[in-house]
């Protein structure tokens, strides 16, 4: 064990110099969540400034798949600032990072609309959200290895379980952000008072930089340089070779796809489906949903902590376990209790499209020049871009739709041969008709405040939160342990980033991507669940437990 870290013996706080290695690190993931919940939170308004020109539906599915670009680059970021990091050290690359990630957040902000620059504007803003992932691919390991490498015996898990409460901070400090600028422009927060979040970064970014100058190196590096025995091909000594290309194959599959996909659907993807699909408004979604979050941010302490006494793995199984049980019954509440009228109506006046199966597409247009012009197309449709839950029932081959609501049935129309102006006016009238049974069969426009169960809404909030915790607290503390330290910042990063960017980033869109295929509001949880049941069988099986490891190899 490190002569560094045998000398600190377990105390029962944090002294103040741990402390600050705690602060500075975690200042950086603060970033990470304030822009992550910056841009999750204001999807709606940058699909509609940056993706003009396409339905409802298509231009939300691009601005969330915009949204995604950033994570689909992070483990490239995560192969160069993870290198970087374990050449010439922690403290140096994750400073790099956040003023890339600082620079591209504030970029957003300045960023001229589809109206001003045509398709330049979405795709410079896939640009720079491309540039984030890239430094945030490198942000992650670094705090995590840096915390955990000045962590004293024992407190390893509580220690980096700090880093992880900072998802919280970042959701309250962008909403904060948010709720004000909504404020202060009021009619103008849609057409330019949105800047203001992204530009406001500028000052995170000057904060983080003057603390994190302030921070000397990582004592378990500084010992590795002094006794030489750094890598000098990080990469090649964590992927080429199969002793520890398998822990990170499984730590991927075994760990952080499972609680990536749980994260994300309390981080993001919970307050998405209250706001788009139960039609709560945004101000109380997000008040809700952080209020959520921060109930259950001191259970990411209390787990770390119970992590370094009965170890990493019991925590994160159970966390596993609990997921796949209970998130099905948990988004059904969030129904019940956000928006009762759709569970009503849906019970006694349910939407079916009758349909001949060939007749149906898949409705994502990423360059709006699709044509959905098919009967079943036109019914599936209007029913996605108001929000309605539907189901399906197969008609013979050559039959036009219909849509069923309770005993009405309103019969859809074909336009693959209609003039675009005739098409289009058929589809007013037919939307309008629609809308009137829906609303007479009881399907509400908006969530009611006054039937919103505030009290059971926050509490069936707070669970999928606290499913969270149980999945992410020791996170950081396992993924250090699992790999020596020579190689630790390049082989922690790259599973992280994979599981966090791909698996739990693409949540959100492969999520409404699906309720729009099947007309089932509740399809999209079927994603975490599936994923989660994988790790659940790998990470049971197959990886160690790593508590009481010595943090130098």
């Amino acid at each position: 064990m490190s002569t560094v870290l045998e000398a600190s013996q377990p105390s029962r706080g944090i002294d103040r110099a741990h402390r600050r290695v705690i602060f500075a690190s975690s200042l950086g993931t603060v970033f990470e969540w304030y822009d992550f919940y910056l841009y999750g939170s204001l999807a709606g308004i940058i699909g509609k400034q940056f993706f003009a020109g396409v339905n409802d539906t298509t231009a939300l599915i691009l601005a969330l798949l915009a949204f995604s670009a950033g994570f689909a680059v992070r483990p490239l970021g995560a192969l160069v600032f993870g290198r970087l990091g374990d050449l010439i050290g922690r403290k140096y690359t994750f400073l790099i990072t956040i003023i890339i990630m600082g620079i591209a957040t504030a970029l957003v902000g300045l960023l001229p609309t589809y109206a001003t620059i045509g398709i330049a504007a979405p795709i410079i803003l896939v640009a720079l959200r491309m540039l984030q992932g890239l430094a945030i691919g490198g942000e992650y390991g670094g705090a995590a290895t840096y915390v955990a490498e000045h962590a004293p015996p024992g407190r390893r898990g509580y220690y980096t379980s700090w880093i992880q409460t900072t998802a919280t901070l970042g959701f309250i400090l962008s909403l904060f952000v948010i709720v004000g600028s909504r404020k202060w422009f009021g009619d103008t927060f849609e057409t330019f008072g949105w800047r203001v979040p992204f530009l406001t970064s500028v000052v995170l970014l000057a904060i983080s930089v003057y603390i994190r100058l302030q921070l000397s190196e990582s004592p378990v590096f500084v010992e590795m340089q002094n006794e030489r025995r750094l890598s000098k091909q990080p990469l090649t000594d964590s992927f080429t070779k199969w002793s520890n290309l398998r822990v990170v194959l499984l730590a991927l599959f075994g760990l952080v796809a499972g609680q990536g996909s749980v994260a994300y659907c309390s981080l993001i993807y919970m307050g998405l489906f209250l706001e788009q699909t139960l039609k709560v408004d945004g101000v109380t979604s997000n008040l809700l949903v952080a209020g959520a979050l921060a109930a259950s941010t001191p259970f990411f302490v209390i787990f770390g902590y119970v992590s370094d006494r009965i170890g990493r793995k019991p925590i994160v199984l159970l966390g596993f376990v609990l997921s796949i049980v209970g998130l099905f019954p948990l988004f059904h509440g969030l129904t019940r209790y956000a928006n009762p009228a759709i569970d009503e109506a849906a019970s006694s006046h349910p939407v079916i499209v009758v349909a001949d199966p060939s007749e149906c597409s898949f409705q994502f247009d990423p360059v709006g020049k699709s044509l959905f012009t098919t009967s079943c197309d036109v019914a599936k449709s209007a029913l996605t871009n108001a929000r309605i839950p539907y189901s399906n029932e197969t008609a013979p081959t050559g039959t036009h739709a219909s849509v069923r609501i309770g005993d009405a049935t309103l019969a859809s129309f074909d336009g693959t041969k209609l003039p675009p102006t005739e098409f289009k006016s058929r589809s007013a009238e037919f939307n309008t008709k629609l809308k009137q049974l829906l609303a007479d069969a009881g399907y509400p426009k908006t969530a009611d405040a006054a039937h919103i169960n505030l009290p059971m809404l926050f509490l069936v909030l707070f669970l999928i939160a606290l499913l969270s915790t149980f999945c992410y607290a020791s996170l950081a503390a396992w993924l250090v342990e699992l790999f020596p330290a020579r190689i630790r910042y390049t082989s922690m990063s790259l599973p992280y980033h994979l599981g966090n960017g791909w698996f739990g980033g693409f949540l959100p869109t492969v999520a409404f991507a699906l309720i729009a295929y099947t007309g089932n509001i509740y399809s999209g949880v079927w994603y975490p669940v599936v994923i989660v049941c994988v790790s659940l069988v790998v990470g049971g099986l197959f990886l160690r437990e790593t508590k009481g490891v010595a943090a130098v190899d």
